[in-house]
């Protein structure tokens, strides 16, 4: 499994992003639900350690800040990841590019690439192994509604190993 430095989100956010997730599955399409909690990563690892969240703390003061889920998004060529952007500000983007050279020192081995400042694309996974001839379907149902407006609440650190997660900070 990995570790994962995760943006969380207020609970209307959440409440909306959990109504896809049903959404989907009611569709028969793999969701997200109930396994996880909304959330966009930030950085990802084999492992992260807990040393990482003592460090991060002092980006706490930074949150909330405004969101908003934009256009539904695939990753991959078949079975692919289906999600909706967490359109990028100047503020998120610095927020992530913190967050990654915090965690650095922390991370065994390295953070994965795609979580590099300038190569990471904030989302919200809804759906993964998606079949190609449900897309059609499943991307319908993500892009309802076509904006969602919340905040990020705060920052946690998902450990995959042992799936828990932990607030950082005064994170809810």
């Amino acid at each position: 499994m990995v570790h994962s430095v995760e943006l969380v989100f207020d609970p209307d956010t959440e409440a909306a992003v959990r109504r896809i997730w049903d959404a989907l599955r009611d569709a028969d399409i793999p969701s997200q639900a109930p396994a996880s909690r909304p959330h966009a990563t930030l950085t990802v690892a084999q492992h992260i350690d807990a040393q990482a969240d003592v460090v991060l703390t002092e980006l706490v003061d930074r949150f909330p800040l405004p969101c908003r889920l934009g256009a539904t998004l695939i990753f991959g060529r078949s079975a692919g990841v289906l999600a909706r952007l967490l359109v990028p500000t100047d503020e998120l983007l610095e927020v992530q590019a913190e967050v990654y050279r915090l965690c650095v020192p922390y991370m065994d081995p390295a953070p994965m690439p795609h979580t590099e400042p300038g190569n990471w694309t904030p989302h919200v996974t809804l759906a993964r192994r998606i079949a190609p001839g449900r897309l059609t379907t499943a991307v319908r149902i993500a892009g309802r509604p076509a904006e969602i407006v919340g905040q990020v609440t705060g920052l946690r650190h998902w450990d995959g190993d042992k799936r828990l997660d932990h607030p950082i900070g005064n994170c809810p």
